[in-house]
């Protein structure tokens, strides 16, 4: 049963124990938890949070990877009227400080030690004061850590605080949730500059992972595998608050790496595997993954600037039945469009599928008019989904929505039945000899050859054309790839100044947690 008229995150978790009481809701490694335990630790964790003073509106982020203790945070600060903000479990000391700083945290939770990172430490935890220095607006640091710290209060006594605030005060707080109070404030992973926190609403996230749950094929009973990082929208938003939707099962896993990800699957016969392009590359190029029974697989979501034809293609045809693509960005709550699971093929592999329900979408030329059918442009997104604006950033929020359109920065194409197909970024855009060259084009050419894993192509330099294509080629196991040979792969699919004068055979690309590549890395090499 899905009662459209539950427009808050909170509520969504009081129906999902409801109505689905004794099943799993989250498994972390040893620890499960039905709704039922979800729910009741929730509750406690928002008592917590009320007995320490947290009010409707404060801020409250979270350091840590993927696990039950982050869920437990995130939806209990929600049910205490606050507002969720991830952190990249990536950032550095300085980076992670001016986020703090940025949104004027009142909290934070933390994981210390994860990959090898001291949180605590980089930020220099306990300060002479006993709090963080620079940072006096951050009351309280909790650490999900098992050994004390000093400067930080543990888990253990986070929760006991919560003995000070009577269940029926904890439960008015929570009613007192609005569809339109602010939920979250994620931000952009700043591959180009300062990251920025996009805002968004109760009701947003809800009518946008409702569609997208409809949409892709998500449903009750599946074992949904969530390895895209919680402080991403395609971990935090597609995959924990669609499983609230649906009362799914989510199996978590810190980090991805192809074997653990094989024995989990096996392990709890998981049905759902979300990704980014370079989880599926990883899987279908394992060398053991045929001593793992992986046949429970029934359905992948993935998404990125560019997901090559071939690998959906090698995707349907070796791991998963359901193949979906979709595409999104922080600032639309991180959907716009998808397939459907009755797409054909060529559907699928082509596009990413068409605007989501309740959603408008145009395409347009530079002077702002849409272009016909077939055309590329710029891509412009309205409706509900589209973030209230950058926080306390009105310059760039205004340069981000306009007339309320959301201008992404992408550039596309919609086919004659509305399916969207993403031909780049604009930034990313070279010009060759006064030619406009996006990058994705040639990308997605280079991925068709067999011999090729992942391609990544960037414009630099050239003294006579201004600019011109280097591409950088990660070779499928065994195969023995040769630069000029795939040159000439190129000039017989590509107009000449599209196909790039060099090809760089390397062993990876550079990518961040969230597994796009990282342009400016590759540009500067």
């Amino acid at each position: 049963m899905i009662d459209n008229d539950i427009l808050t995150i909170p509520s969504v978790l009081e129906r999902a124990a409801r109505d689905f009481p004794d099943v799993e809701a989250v498994v972390d490694g040893p620890d499960r938890v039905t709704y039922t335990r979800l729910r009741d630790g929730v509750r406690e964790a928002a008592r917590a949070f009320v007995a320490l003073g947290v009010e409707r509106g404060d801020r409250i982020a979270i350091w840590a990877p993927n696990s039950l203790k982050w869920i437990v945070t995130a939806l209990g600060a929600l049910a205490a009227g606050a507002v969720v903000v991830p952190v990249n479990t990536r950032y550095k000391g300085e980076e992670a400080r001016w986020l703090l700083q940025r949104s004027r945290a009142r909290m934070l939770f933390a994981q210390d030690g994860f990959l090898g990172n001291g949180y605590l430490d980089m930020l220099g935890v306990p300060g002479d004061d006993g709090g963080v220095p620079g940072l006096a607006g951050l009351t309280t640091v909790v650490t999900y850590d098992d050994e004390p710290r000093p400067g930080a209060t543990s888990w253990d006594a986070f929760l006991a605080e919560a003995g000070g605030v009577t269940d029926a005060r904890a439960a008015e707080r929570a009613a007192s949730v609005a569809p339109g109070d602010i939920a979250d404030i994620l931000f952009t992973s700043g591959t180009t500059g300062r990251s920025k926190g996009a805002i968004c609403t109760h009701e947003q996230n809800v009518r946008t992972y409702r569609s997208w749950c409809d949409r892709t094929g998500v449903r009750h009973g599946d074992r949904y595998l969530i390895v895209n990082p919680f402080f991403h929208s395609f971990g935090y938003k597609a995959g924990v608050i669609a499983c609230l939707l649906r009362g799914a099962t989510m199996v978590l896993q810190p980090v991805f790496e192809a074997g653990e990800t094989m024995r989990l699957v096996e392990a709890e016969r998981i049905t759902v595997l979300p990704g980014a392009p370079t989880v599926y590359v990883s899987l279908l190029d394992a060398p053991g993954r045929s001593r793992f029974d992986l046949s429970s697989l029934r359905l992948a979501v993935t998404g990125a600037a560019v997901v090559p034809v071939a690998l959906v293609r090698r995707m349907r045809a070796e791991l998963f039945p359901e193949v979906v693509t979709a595409y999104g960005l922080t600032e639309s709550c991180g959907t716009v469009t998808s397939c459907s699971l009755d797409d054909d093929d060529a559907t699928v592999a082509n596009t990413a599928g068409r605007v989501i329900d309740g959603v408008e979408l145009r395409i347009v030329d530079p002077e702002g008019r849409d272009v016909p059918a077939g055309e590329d442009g710029e891509v412009l997104v309205r409706g509900y989904n589209v973030m209230l604006g950058y926080l306390d950033d009105e310059e760039a929020t205004a340069g981000a929505i306009r007339d309320g359109w959301l201008v992404t920065g992408d550039r596309g194409r919609l086919d004659e039945r509305g399916n969207l197909t993403i031909t780049g970024r604009s930034k990313d855009m070279f010009v060759v000899g006064g030619f406009n060259v996006y990058p994705a084009e040639i990308e997605q050419v280079l991925a068709r050859h067999e011999g090729v894993a992942e391609a990544a192509v960037v414009g630099v330099p050239d003294r006579r054309m201004g600019e011109v294509g280097r591409a950088y080629v990660v070779p499928r196991p065994g195969a023995d790839l040769a630069p000029d040979a795939l040159v000439e792969y190129c000039r017989g699919l590509l107009a000449n100044f599209k196909v790039p004068r060099e090809v760089m055979i390397v062993d990876g690309l550079p990518k961040n947690a969230a597994g796009k590549v990282q342009k400016a890395e590759l540009s500067r090499a």
